[in-house]
């Protein structure tokens, strides 16, 4: 006979460990084409500043008006990727991702060929409204394929591991190939990756699901779009009128907001600590790290004697080493928690920068420069992850356009502006090294403060 045994329901089940998260066939597909889109973006940036002065005397431009080369691209890009994002949120981040791909294709074909100057500023114009068309959009189609979660996190650590690649790349082999080819190689290279996402993407990515009601916020639109481009006009040429007017269209834009029935960016996900902090923290990241590579750029060659090639060796090694901390943020992300890691993050790009702000004139630095490198790019590109997973966290999918919108037009502006500011301060003493280390100790103390305000903001609330 056998023994009276505890009924099924009273049983402790046993034990299941979870597998990890899984990216399957098809969104492995997805991801090639998204993220090699981004990658060509960012690989091209890179390569085309080094094909600066080449460009130039190709075209007839003066010294004066290389500049413009970077400004023509980078107004454009940061002014429209917010009214872009939304865009994509209503009319089809599928269709949105494409034309932007499109376009970047007939711009650097346009720039490719390019004979005089004008020609070459509209294809620089026009290749930056391709990247406020395609950034957000495309990852809009990524945080809206993969669930919120760790599954998302690895997928946001593989972007932000490419983005830095892609700047490195393009810095390590863009000057033996612009000087074995041409600086028309700049424009030209991005083409077949161009038409290869043309072709592939139709047929792997769905478009996403619109809603009903279609209806663009065009007060709003437009006066943030102007706002914006008034603001980075006068931080890159220093004007004062320019920036009253920034100023005033910004605060147009958020009484309109406030106001509107279907707001370009509704207040209530404005005023969200993790879009409001998370896109302060990206602001600072994306604005000090590579305002310290200028600054780092300028005391190679000028302090220390070295050649450009010799520079971007010793800026790009680390910067390629560094890829690393995408692919294992987003696994840090899901144990330790977006706040803990944006913060340490923004602690160590401060710290590493500040052994920095004491290079001498001797080349002996280098033993200090190259390991402060290492860890500082690291924690950099933690911080790209970090941010852009808690600029996106907790949101629907039909807003995830103006999330991945934020923090992509977050990234361009802080691009934009961390170089003029950090360039201007230095500008004020009359010895270059001098200027340079004043330099670097507002970014070490900008980095840090940030930190610690990040913290803060991100605490969790009941």
């Amino acid at each position: 006979m056998p023994t009276e045994t505890t009924p099924p329901t009273e049983t402790t089940p046993p034990t299941k460990t979870a597998s990890p998260p899984r990216i399957g066939g098809r969104q492995r597909l997805i991801l090639l084409v998204l993220l090699g889109a981004g990658f060509t973006l960012s690989v091209d940036f890179s390569i085309l500043n080094v094909a600066l002065p080449m460009a130039g005397e190709g075209v007839g431009l003066g010294a004066d008006g290389l500049p413009w080369i970077t400004a023509a691209y980078a107004l454009p890009a940061a002014g429209f990727t917010l009214v872009f994002g939304r865009m994509a949120d209503l009319f089809g981040r599928r269709r949105l991702f494409l034309s932007g791909m499109a376009l970047l294709t007939g711009a650097s074909l346009l720039g490719g060929f390019a004979a005089g100057p004008e020609t070459l500023l509209t294809a620089r114009a026009l290749q930056g409204f391709a990247t406020a068309m395609a950034t957000p959009a495309a990852l809009s189609l990524i945080t809206s394929t993969f669930a919120e979660g760790p599954l998302r996190e690895r997928v946001l650590g593989l972007n932000g591991a490419l983005l830095s690649a892609g700047f490195t790349v393009g810095a390590l082999v863009g000057g033996a190939l612009v000087s074995l080819l041409s600086w028309r190689a700049a424009f030209f290279i991005n083409v077949p990756v161009a038409v290869a996402v043309l072709v592939a993407a139709p047929a792997l990515i769905g478009e996403s699901v619109r809603p009903a009601r279609l209806r663009l916020d065009l007060p709003g639109a437009v006066t943030v779009t102007g706002g914006l481009l008034a603001a980075i006009y006068a931080v890159i040429e220093r004007n004062v009128p320019a920036a009253v007017a920034g100023v005033l269209l910004l605060g147009a834009f958020w009484a309109i907001e406030l106001r509107s029935p279907a707001p370009l960016a509704p207040v209530r996900i404005l005023r969200r600590p993790t879009v409001k902090w998370g896109n302060y923290a990206g602001l600072v990241v994306f604005a000090m790290e590579p305002a310290m590579i200028f600054l780092m750029t300028l005391y190679l060659q000028n302090v220390l004697g070295f050649t450009p090639l010799e520079t971007g060796l010793v800026l790009g090694v680390p910067g390629l080493a560094s890829v690393g901390a995408g692919v294992i943020a987003g696994r840090v992300i899901g144990r330790f928690g977006g706040r803990a890691v944006l913060s340490c993050g923004l602690a160590v790009q401060g710290l590493a920068t500040l052994p920095l702000v004491f290079l001498g004139t001797d080349r002996t630095a280098l033993a200090i420069l190259i390991p402060a490198l290492f860890v500082g790019f690291f924690g950099h590109v933690t911080c790209i992850v970090a941010y852009t997973v808690t600029g996106t966290s907790g949101l629907p999918d039909e807003e995830q356009g103006l999330a991945t919108g934020l923090t992509l037009m977050t990234q361009q502006v802080a691009i934009t502006i961390g170089i003029p500011i950090l360039g201007s301060v230095a500008a004020t003493r009359s010895v270059e090294l001098a200027g340079i280390h004043l330099a670097l100790g507002v970014d070490v103390a900008v980095t840090l403060a940030s930190a610690v305000l990040v913290w803060a903001g991100l605490r969790p609330r009941g």
